[in-house]
């Protein structure tokens, strides 16, 4: 392709590699999800905020006008890494819970007690909006660092109606796609999950559907069953609300069928889901969306991520951060978690946390691949082969991000 021109122009120049998804589908499944197209000595050409060209550095024409340069020698590019799981609004931490579990307690017990959720929940309440904006923007610069260039996050941590909305609007307003997860639990002023959720659909969706693109639900023991789960996502649907659900991350409580009944986005966590649920999502155009780290965190069985990628469904991976049960905002962590324990190959481990994370957002038209027409969100990676990124297990390995064909500031 012969680069045109238009807008602010950068070049990322002499790459030791180029590595993307290959072809132009979403999402990916079976086997084209672990097809990459790499390019050796490669170049990729910005313009306006959008990919011009890429290609190898011995087919770069002249340019003309201003461009701006970086030095892409000893580094390899990958598209801009997409988040599509967190919990990135709240305030204050759960250090002490995490101490305490170290020391044997679990997490349901936790939660049982008044710690879990409702330990953050009181926490976000007692934040005002602009400490919760704060809190994002703080989050949101880790992600970045780790080469997350798109995040959705979820509400959750209010259960009112005002810190809902307000947690919405400061993932909105901090570059979030935001998420209202109003179903996340039942607050302890409520001492019944239906009347509880009359109190969602009737007071909050309204408003919340003005500012979230989705909705979730946690459906488990302890949370909400599925006939509760039903009732929530439909209203939701009504209002205009994309689907998600947090599915099987302790039980089986049938929230894979309910979400392919419901067409929903996606179902994430999994780490329960049995062999029925696998062949299911492996026909359905229900994404599975696994949180490796949170499985780890919790020292839980890890999702049957070899046996839905071979049953042919749509996998996604994301890093499910949050204070209490995955504090991590490292999608390349999730990587290595994928090839070591998930099975998977660096090469799906990619297309996951990118064209198919993208497509649970849906943006995978625009995020997700390096190729002309895509928004200029790229990851240098100071590494000879971009396998590295899940090949170094914990490594600093981003060095540079573009974020938007701007080179953003890491911090």
């Amino acid at each position: 392709m012969t680069p045109t021109g238009g807008g602010h122009r950068l070049l990322v120049r002499d790459l030791e590699q180029l590595a993307t998804p290959a072809g132009v589908a979403a999402p990916l499944r079976g086997n084209p999800l672990g097809e990459v197209d790499v390019i050796e000595n490669a170049y990729v050409l910005c313009a306006g905020g959008s990919i011009e060209a890429v290609g190898r550095m011995g087919d770069l024409p002249s340019l003309d006008g201003e461009v701006e340069e970086v030095d892409g020698r000893g580094l390899c590019a990958i598209p801009g890494l997409v988040d599509c799981h967190t919990h990135a609004c709240f305030a204050g931490d759960r250090v002490e819970e995490f101490a305490l579990r170290s020391a044997g307690a679990s997490y349901e017990e936790l939660h049982a007690a008044g710690g879990g959720i409702m330990s953050t929940v009181r926490a976000t309440r007692a934040a005002g909006s602009e400490e919760l904006s704060a809190a994002v923007r703080r989050h949101r610069s880790w992600m970045l660092r780790a080469g997350t260039t798109t995040f959705e996050s979820k509400s959750g941590y209010g259960l009112d109606r005002d810190t809902e909305l307000a947690s919405l609007n400061a993932i909105r307003s901090e570059g979030g796609i935001p998420t209202w997860l109003g179903a996340h639990a039942v607050p302890p002023e409520y001492d019944d999950a239906d009347v509880y959720l009359d109190f969602l659909l009737a007071e909050v969706l309204p408003d919340a559907a003005r500012v979230a693109e989705a909705a979730d639900v946690f459906v488990e023991r302890g949370a909400f069953d599925v006939a509760q789960a039903r009732r929530y996502l439909t209203a939701c649907a009504e209002a205009g609300l994309a689907l998600r659900l947090h599915a099987d991350q302790f039980t089986e409580q049938g929230a894979v069928p309910l979400a392919i009944e419901l067409g929903a986005r996606s179902v994430d966590h999994l780490e329960a889901t049995g062999g029925a649920g696998v062949a299911a999502l492996g026909t359905s155009d229900v994404a599975a969306v696994l949180l490796p780290a949170s499985a780890l965190f919790l020292a839980r069985p890890m999702p049957p991520a070899r046996a839905l990628v071979d049953a042919g469904a749509i996998v996604a991976l994301a890093t499910d951060f949050n204070p209490g049960s995955a504090f991590c905002e490292s999608l390349p962590l999730v990587c290595s978690l994928a090839a070591t324990q998930l099975k998977l190959s660096p090469a799906e481990a990619l297309a996951a946390c990118t064209v198919n994370a993208a497509h649970v957002l849906g943006r995978s038209e625009g995020i997700g691949r390096l190729a002309p027409g895509y928004d200029a969100d790229i990851v240098l990676l100071e590494a000879s082969d971009w396998r590295y990124l899940a090949y170094h297990l914990g490594g600093n390995l981003v060095t540079k991000v573009v974020l938007h064909g701007e080179l953003a500031e890491l911090g």
